[in-house]
């Protein structure tokens, strides 16, 4: 998702399907925000399987500074208003959005 600055509101931009962690990063722009809402397929060390809805806030550097505000003060209230994601999580790369970092994350979720 993204925010549509003449309109002031949060789009969908893409919707991807059966996409890997890195994948999804690689289809992000590399000087633009996104908030980004992921379906993980978790599976935890006693073999119980989860699938939690991860909301991602995407921030590269290099962001516009009037966009990196607008992104940064609609993020509380679009969590809020989806209500749906079990996760939430800051990125500030592409190269850091990996399965392992995914793990590292969940796993304090236990």
């Amino acid at each position: 998702m993204k925010i549509d600055k003449d309109r002031l509101m949060v789009v969908l931009d893409e919707d991807f399907d059966n996409v890997s962690i890195e994948e999804l990063a690689a289809e992000l722009p590399e000087t633009q925000s996104r908030y980004v809402m992921y379906s993980y397929r978790h599976e935890r060390a006693d073999g119980r399987v989860s699938f939690p809805l991860i909301f991602i806030y995407y921030n590269p550097t290099g962001v516009k500074p009037e966009m990196h505000m607008m992104y940064a003060s609609s993020k509380t209230a679009l969590v809020q208003k989806l209500d749906c994601a079990s996760k939430v999580f800051d990125i500030r790369t592409q190269e850091e959005m990996t399965h392992e970092w995914l793990k590292d994350k969940l796993a304090f979720f236990k």
